[in-house]
């Protein structure tokens, strides 16, 4: 994917817009709408930028509240470039390697690698007759990132006619079936049908129901590898927000915005934003990063159209939560990957209860992120900063009193981590955990979801939030609930289909 040139302000001299959120779809449609000429306000409700990934440290240790998962970095890049900078003088990318450690509970093992042949040794070692049917799936993904990402991963789906246009692309793709689905025809051995399944989970989808267009994670990975920014995530929000606060972008932190009024007087609509701690200001545009059914719930409440769009998001299905515990120790695993991914003893029917259930399981299966392994700095010296997450279902499955809960969960995962971290509860000296109920009440996350709309097939492109409202003129959304979904490139790449379509309505040349 070329990189974008920059953008020439014509008509926007004078325009305001305010965008609602600073995670990373927020800040990315910051610069971008700054970049076009337009002065802008990013509004935040917390003290912090970032959003869901927010920073929290604690006794020296510092934890990556959010993704720590940073792929296809010229989306980064691209937010430089439009400014004539570059991101290497904001912040440092590290490689990770391998990208991914993968551990079964019968105590297989799996190197997920970037290159091509060190990832065919790995599938080697675990089923030589797979080797084959793995190079035939890799060519598959190549196809699928071709049209998935590279065609259409930035492309704004606006009416009903662009989906009819991308159809038989996708429909050639089989994007009908499953990702779970498509990795079995190319591969029989079940371990490796679940290595080369599980990326969907880390952008909120079932592997057995999300479109198979979500293998093309698999080739971006291949392509691009996978990064962690030196000092944490958090060094690459605090990167952003320098990028947007050196080209005249201004941001407030503890401003929540609590409602959004819609004006229009001689034909001309303004969007008047009351947020706390600040007057009511008025805008041109508004792009919202802020959780897609609290934005017309609560935000645009009473403003035509939004009552239909909260009942219709009402009706979608969403994705699964997460339970996360962050943990420090005063000791140092020198064998730990810096990503690993521990399956449990079912696949298919833990997925079924996570996605379907109406009770917490009572196994999991773990993703430890050791982002120490990479930088030592982000614990004190000789120590271990760490997260683990556990896909659990929302609140609008499960009914579950998390305050009462979470302790014993916690317990419970930190005992089954002592295979792979041994001694780790003797050694932790600082812990926290974040479970669905925060995600609803940090995030005003709709059901406590972790990802927003599910990504399943009849909730992609066209059928996900659009990037322009329909109905609330120079309303625009950005981030995991609109097109393309979620991830770090998902979000960055709907801000840019979003200002690409603001660009287009405001008549805004690209040099």
């Amino acid at each position: 994917m070329q990189a974008q040139r920059p953008l020439r302000p014509t008509t926007v001299p004078g325009r305001r817009a305010a965008v609602i959120g600073s995670g990373f779809g927020g800040l990315a449609s910051a610069i971008r709408l700054q970049s076009m000429g337009f002065d802008t306000v990013c509004y935040e409700a917390h003290d912090q930028p970032g959003g869901r990934a927010s920073v929290h440290v604690d006794a020296g240790y510092v934890f990556d509240a959010g993704p720590t998962v940073i792929t296809a970095p010229h989306c980064l890049e691209e937010l430089f470039e439009l400014s004539g900078r570059r991101l290497s003088d904001y912040v440092r990318l590290l490689p990770v390697s391998p990208l991914y450690r993968l551990h079964w509970s019968d105590g297989v093992s799996f190197d997920y690698v970037a290159d091509e042949q060190g990832l065919i040794e790995q599938v080697r070692r675990v089923n030589p007759g797979d080797v084959e049917g793995y190079r035939r799936f890799a060519d598959f993904t190549r196809r699928v990132f071709a049209k998935g990402y590279e065609d259409l991963g930035a492309v704004p789906f606006l009416s009903f006619t662009d989906m009819i246009r991308a159809a038989p692309a996708l429909a050639r793709l089989r994007a009908d079936r499953s990702v779970y689905a498509t990795v079995s025809r190319f591969i029989k051995d079940e371990h490796l049908r679940q290595a080369f399944s599980f990326h969907p989970l880390l952008v909120g989808g079932n592997p057995l129901d999300t479109s198979c267009v979500y293998t093309l994670i698999h080739w971006i990975e291949r392509k691009w590898g996978v990064f962690f920014p030196e000092g944490g995530t958090g060094a690459l929000v605090r990167g952003l927000v320098r990028l947007f606060t050196d080209i005249g972008g201004t941001l407030r932190l503890d401003a929540a915005v609590e409602r959004v009024t819609v004006q229009t007087t001689d034909g001309a609509t303004k969007h008047v934003v009351t947020a706390a701690g600040h007057p009511p200001e008025a805008f041109d545009v508004v792009v919202s990063n802020a959780d897609v059914h609290h934005t017309y719930a609560k935000l645009y409440r009473g403003t035509p159209g939004a009552a239909r769009r909260q009942r219709r998001l009402e009706r979608m299905t969403w994705s699964m939560s997460l339970f996360v515990l962050y943990f420090g120790t005063n000791r140092r695993y020198p064998n730990l990957a810096h990503h690993t991914i521990l399956f449990g003893p079912r696949f298919q029917g833990l997925l079924r209860d996570i996605f379907r259930g109406h009770r917490l399981p009572e196994d999991f299966s773990l993703y430890l992120h050791a982002p120490t392994v990479t930088d030592p700095g982000m614990a004190p010296p000789g120590g271990e900063s760490f997260y683990v997450l556990s896909p659990v279902p929302h609140l609008g499955n499960a009914e579950i009193d998390w305050d009462a809960v979470a302790p014993g969960y916690g317990d419970a995962i930190l005992e089954s981590l002592e295979p792979h971290v041994p001694g780790v509860r003797e050694a932790i000296v600082t812990r926290r955990h974040f479970t669905p109920a925060d995600f609803a009440a940090r995030f005003s996350a709709h059901h406590g979801s972790a990802f927003s709309v599910a990504p399943k097939l009849s909730q992609t492109a066209y059928f996900r939030p659009h990037n322009r409202d329909p109905d609330i003129p120079g309303l625009y959304l950005a981030g995991a609930g609109t097109h393309p979904g979620a991830g770090v490139p998902g979000v960055v790449n709907s801000a840019k289909a979003t200002c690409d379509t603001i660009a287009a309505d405001y008549h805004v040349a690209v040099d």
